[in-house]
């Protein structure tokens, strides 16, 4: 095979992907790419692709269908669990699974994003469990090994039936009004602006960075607050006020093209578990231009020994 025709290889494999991904599908990957010396950089594309596509099989499948299968096949045996209500092993992921599928068996997983940065996948869906009902928004961090999943990590937050702001949890307002990540050059760029401005104003409690890090144009997903940079410091001084004491660490940042996710815990108060935060950001021209999160309360005790952290 010459060097040209794995690069076209590789390109299909993730233009397939992706049209799957964006028709909500289950695809077709059977492995997960191999190096290649020659072509670093289609083969780290091409595994990015892999790696989303069956993060949102499984999803679908375990939940959706209850199909035990797909955790045979992409979840390790020592699959490590940061859900709170759920035991750690891929033995434990099927008897979930079925257990769902059984209770909500018209159950949707209806995937919005995915984005993915080394070995990391996060895909940000609206679970309706029973047609009709709003259902909920919902975080999931998948870590890959060797081409399976070998951890998880997830936030979910009932989606309520009003907004301050208009908007829905789930839409794209900021054009280009797509859900796909931008190109991978503006990867780089966007975490930067994200960590800088995350740090600055939401663990240094510092607001008046808002006008520094937001553009004028900021879209707010989140129900309870306003859109532009003024519902953004009313929100955020709000919930400041609420909790004065609060402390925020910020546990990992996971980026793709224009759009950030940071993953963090809010201690609201010493010795309280506090609370877990995905948000997600969407960034433009150096600036952040629209805004999605999920917040869920830590729970006193969980299912496994390894915080939701």
């Amino acid at each position: 095979m010459t060097p040209t025709t794995r690069a076209r290889s590789a390109l299909v494999a993730v233009l397939a992907s992706t049209a799957l991904l964006s028709a909500a599908g289950l695809p077709a990957a059977a492995a997960p790419p191999t190096a290649s010396a020659d072509h670093a950089g289609y083969d780290s594309f091409a595994r990015l692709g892999y790696q989303k596509a069956v993060a949102v099989r499984v999803l679908k499948g375990v939940f959706e269908q209850g199909d035990t299968g797909v955790v045979d096949r992409y979840v390790r045996r020592d699959y490590i669990q940061h859900d709170p209500f759920a035991p750690d092993g891929a033995e434990a992921l099927k008897k979930l699974g079925v257990g769902f599928h059984q209770q909500f068996p018209h159950a949707e997983y209806d995937v919005k994003r995915v984005i993915a940065e080394g070995d990391l996948v996060v895909v940000h869906s609206n679970v309706v469990t029973t047609p009709g009902t709003r259902g909920a928004a919902v975080f999931d961090i998948f870590r890959f090994q060797d081409g399976k999943i070998a951890e998880h990590w997830d936030v979910s937050q009932n989606v309520p039936e009003t907004s301050a702001n208009g908007n829905d949890m789930f839409s794209t307002e900021s054009l280009p009004r797509t859900q796909q990540p931008g190109p991978a050059w503006l990867t780089a760029s966007s975490k930067k602006v994200v960590t800088e401005a995350f740090d600055e104003i939401v663990v240094r409690k510092n607001l008046s960075a808002i006008d520094r890090y937001f553009g004028p144009e900021y879209h707010q997903h989140n129900p309870f607050a306003t859109d532009g940079l003024e519902g953004a410091k009313a929100g955020l001084a709000a919930y400041l006020a609420a909790f004065p004491e609060v402390q925020f660490s910020r546990k990992r940042v996971i980026a793709e093209g224009d759009l950030v996710v940071v993953h963090s815990h809010a201690v609201t108060a010493p010795g309280e578990p506090g609370q877990a935060f995905m948000d997600l950001f969407r960034v433009r021209n150096g600036k952040v231009v629209e805004h999605w999160d999920v917040i869920q309360a830590v729970p006193e005790t969980s299912a496994n020994d390894n915080t939701m952290f």
